[in-house]
This record gives structure tokens, C-alpha cells and sequence, in this order.
């Protein structure tokens, strides 16, 4: 057994990034038992979260990448894949969850399709493949901001009101591309007294959105994490069934290795953290939603080297 191959070094990398998460939820549930950052005050940052570190974070990804043709015609390759793994994402969770609270049952549908591909899969993609597989990740987190933003929305059941063109055309996801695109496309160089506060903003992404899921992990049940079913099928879907479903049709259309390995590393990242953000927006049950995201990365440790591993075949 070699502890240097490639499989071990994803394993090690994915347990450390899994690592990451959970300190920083820590810091959040230990700031909630002494009242110095509790549930209800992290409830006042999700709209801080929402409509301004997001598409900050959409921005950032498109200033950040060079501009070339190859570049261009790549990204252009790469979002029709990444809307082609929530497409599919869309059509497996179609039959599941459909009975029980509907507080819960749109945090698990949620749960299975949106994963936490920018946070998980980029420094991931950085390990295995370079500049190129951030590139192509990044993709799939612009094109997951704009779809959580309105498919996701309404399988959590947050928009009571049905669909609205307004809703799908403006949100911060789309509000990130409409500003962020022109400035890739044109190659537009922001100064840095602009590019530096967006690359602050983006970069409280992760670190807000764990604090917040560390004050709602502080107020539920945690022994009955590991006895709910539902999540234990949420991680099969999502770090097992998709991702293999995804390498499988970028196999058959023989979409270029480095694409579909980053794809595939994106589409087996475990549930995203927005599954707790958006059930504390929308006033959803909290505690499923943390116990989901919390116990499916614990798992994702597991499964993400095994399909980075069969990707790279």
C-alpha cells in the first residue's frame, strides 16, 4: 500500500478540507453556547450572505481568470456541462422525498442535487489538475449560484407564490454573472481599490456561512444525526449515484479528460453549505439541514477520492 499515490493524497487533502469545515463550525457552535454569537444573530447575516457576499463571490471568480479564446471556448464547454450535472441533479430527485414535512423534505431534495462544489471542489480541483481544473470549477459554481438561486429555491418550497420571472432573472446569482461576464469577455482589469474590497467580500463566503452553521448546529439534537435515514440516503445520491451518473455521460460524449475530471470532482462534493444559509432565510427546519450538510461531509471524506480516482482513469 502506497501512502504517496494519487488516491491518498485526494483522500488526505478531501479529510483536511472536511477538517477545515468542521473547525470552523465549531468556532460558530461554541460562540452560540456562550452567547457571544448566537442562532438569532446569525439569522440577521444571511441576508449579508444572500445579496452581497454571493455575488461578490460570482465576480471574483470571472476578474480572477485570464482571458484567451482557449479560455473562453473552455468556460464556454465548461458551464454546459456544469448546467448538465444540475440538469441531471433535477431528474434524480424528482421521485424522492415526496412524503413527510415539507420543512424537511425541501432541505433533503436540496441537499442531494446542490453541492458544496466551491468551497470542496476547487482546492481539490487545485491539487489534481492545476490552474485549469479552478477554471474549470469555477464554472460550476457560477452556474450552482444561479440555479440554487431559483430551482433551489422553489424545491425548498420557499417560493409559496409559484414561479416568478422577476425571481429567476434577479437574485444575486444572476446578478453576479450580469456583472461579472462582461468584465471576463471584455477583459476588463479592475483597479485594485475595487477588486480588493470584491476579493474581501468573496472570501467571508465560507467562514460566515460555517459560523451560521455552527449557531443552528448548537440548537439541535446532535445523537439523533446519525440515526436519521433520510440523510444516509441524501449522501447516497449525492456523493455516489450523481457524480457516477455525471462521469458516466461526459464518458460517453468524450468530453476532454481534464473537463470531465473536474466535473465529476464537482458533482461528488457534499451537500452545499447554502442548504443551511437558505433554510434559516426561508424559515425552514435548521437542524435537518445542519445534521445533513454535517454528517454527509463527514462522509465525502470517504467517496470524493474514490471518484476523483475513477475520473482520472
Amino acid at each position: 500500500m502506497h501512502f504517496d499515490s494519487p488516491f491518498f493524497s485526494n483522500l488526505f487533502a478531501t479529510a483536511q478540507q472536511v477538517l477545515i469545515l468542521y473547525i470552523l463550525i465549531a468556532v460558530g457552535f461554541a460562540a452560540d453556547k456562550v452567547g457571544i454569537y448566537t442562532e438569532k444573530a446569525s439569522r440577521l447575516n444571511t441576508d449579508l450572505l444572500f445579496y452581497i457576499v454571493t455575488p461578490m463571490v460570482i465576480v471574483n471568480s470571472f476578474i480572477s481568470m485570464d482571458n484567451s479564446p482557449e479560455l473562453i471556448q473552455g468556460l464556454g464547454l465548461a458551464i454546459l456541462c456544469s448546467f448538465a450535472l444540475h440538469f441531471i441533479g433535477m431528474v434524480l430527485i424528482l421521485p424522492l422525498f415526496r412524503k413527510g414535512d415539507i420543512r424537511q423534505c425541501g432541505i433533503y431534495r436540496f441537499a442531494c442535487m446542490y453541492g458544496n462544489c466551491g468551497y470542496m471542489a476547487l482546492p481539490l480541483a487545485q491539487a489534481v489538475l492545476g490552474d485549469v481544473g479552478v477554471f474549470y470549477c469555477s464554472a460550476a459554481v457560477m452556474v450552482f449560484n444561479v440555479i440554487s438561486f431559483t430551482h433551489g429555491v422553489t424545491i425548498l418550497g420557499a417560493q409559496k407564490d409559484g414561479f416568478q420571472l422577476k425571481k429567476l432573472l434577479v437574485n444575486p446569482g444572476t446578478i453576479g454573472v450580469a456583472i461579472g461576464l462582461p468584465l471576463f469577455l471584455l477583459r476588463v482589469k479592475l483597479p485594485v481599490i475595487v477588486a480588493a474590497p470584491v476579493s474581501g467580500l468573496a472570501s467571508m463566503n465560507t467562514p460566515l456561512a460555517m459560523l451560521i452553521f455552527g449557531t443552528y448546529l448548537a440548537n439541535t439534537e446532535l445523537k439523533t444525526m446519525v440515526k436519521d435515514k433520510n440523510i444516509y440516503l441524501v449522501a447516497l445520491i449525492k456523493l455516489i449515484v450523481l457524480p457516477l451518473l455525471v462521469f458516466g455521460l461526459l464518458t460517453v460524449f468524450k468530453v476532454p479528460a481534464q473537463l470531465r475530471v473536474a466535473m465529476t470532482l464537482s458533482a461528488s462534493a457534499p451537500s452545499a453549505n447554502n442548504t443551511v444559509v437558505f433554510a434559516g432565510k426561508y424559515q425552514l427546519d435548521t437542524g435537518v439541514a445542519s445534521k445533513t450538510v454535517g454528517l454527509v461531509s463527514f462522509l465525502s471524506v470517504l467517496t470524493m477520492p474514490v471518484m476523483i480516482a475513477l475520473a482520472q482513469m
